[in-house]
Formats: C-alpha cells, structure tokens, sequence
C-alpha cells in the first residue's frame, strides 16, 4: 500500500512542476508525472519506484545537484537511485540531445530493475502521447521534438530494442511489450 510518503512526494512534484506545461500541447506537465507512476503501479511498482515515477524528471528539469539533495532528504537514497537512473543530464545546458540519448540507451544494460520498470512507465507514457498527438495533428507532431521525427522513431525503437535485451526485471517484461506495441503502431501510421 501507499503510505504518506507517497502522498508528500505528490506534493512535492506539484510545488516543483506545477508550472510547466507538455510541449507543445499546453498540457500540464504533471499529468505526465501521474500518469508516469500509474503505468509503474500498474506494472508492479512498490513505493519508492512510485515515489521515483512522480520525480523521474525533477533532477533534469528542476534543479539538478539540489534537487537531487532534497530529494535524498525526503525520500532517500533508494527513491534518488532510481531518479538518477532516469535522468539523462543533471546539467544546464544539457549536452547535445543525440549524445544524451545515446549514452541514455548504454545505461540500459545496466540499469537496476526499478530504473528499468520507471523508465519504461516514462516511455510508454510518451509513445502513447505521441501516438494519441499523431492521430490528432498528423506530421505536426514531429515539430515539438528536437529531433524531428526521424530522430524520435529512431530514439523510441532503440529503447525497445534497449529494454528487450535486459532481463534483470521480469515484472518489466509486459511493460515492454506494450512499449514496443505503442512504438510499432507509431512507426506503421507514419509510413
């Protein structure tokens, strides 16, 4: 079950990330966030991969080192592993977004099983926007992503691939395979 620690996480990701908006989409961003740690308690998550769900982008997109301090304050060390584990720059500006991804899908082979269950709840989150976004805007779409859509398909076809050969975490194994279902109804409309 989820204990007030959940609930305070909740909190926190509201007062770090109650500004912003999905790109492109004038969504609020912790839709995502949510939506994020229900695909991860769908799939098995105990509470601080929950609790890592909820803040999977806070090191990135809010504050880096200090955040990351705060969030090992509150939550600790396990919930800021797997936060690490999905954040893919702590640096502002952020390197190069091929570079990043890169060394991103490299990660993979040797992420722990709760950075694999959290970053393939995030993943499948955006595909199914993406996916849901293509349907309504067609080709527009790819204009909010700095990679384009070649860059995009081939980011989101090297995570399936990325996930597929790790087998560290069986709970992730149906996560993944709706990912990659997502990612080929995705690659199959926009041929």
């Amino acid at each position: 079950m989820l204990t007030e620690r959940f609930t305070q996480a909740l909190t926190y990701t509201h007062q770090l990330h109650a500004t912003q908006i999905r790109k492109g989409s004038g969504v609020p961003y912790i839709s995502h966030l949510l939506g994020v740690a229900s695909i991860a308690l769908e799939y098995g998550a105990n509470e601080d991969e929950a609790i890592a769900a909820l803040l999977h982008d806070a090191i990135e997109d809010q504050g880096g080192a200090a955040t990351r301090a705060e969030i090992r304050h509150r939550f600790g060390d396990n919930v800021t592993a797997i936060v690490d584990g999905c954040t893919d720059a702590d640096t502002n500006p952020k390197p190069p977004w091929k570079e990043r991804k890169e060394k991103y899908l490299a990660h993979i082979s040797t992420a722990s099983p709760s950075v694999l269950l959290v970053s393939c709840a995030d993943k499948l989150y955006n595909t199914r926007s993406i996916l849901k976004d293509y349907r309504l805007m067609g080709d527009a779409v790819w204009e909010r992503f700095k990679a384009g859509k070649e860059g995009t398909l081939w980011y989101y076809r090297a995570l399936v691939d990325a996930f597929k050969k790790t087998n560290k975490n069986t709970k992730i194994i149906p996560l993944v395979e709706e990912l990659e279902r997502v990612v080929v109804e995705i690659e199959t409309l926009v041929k």
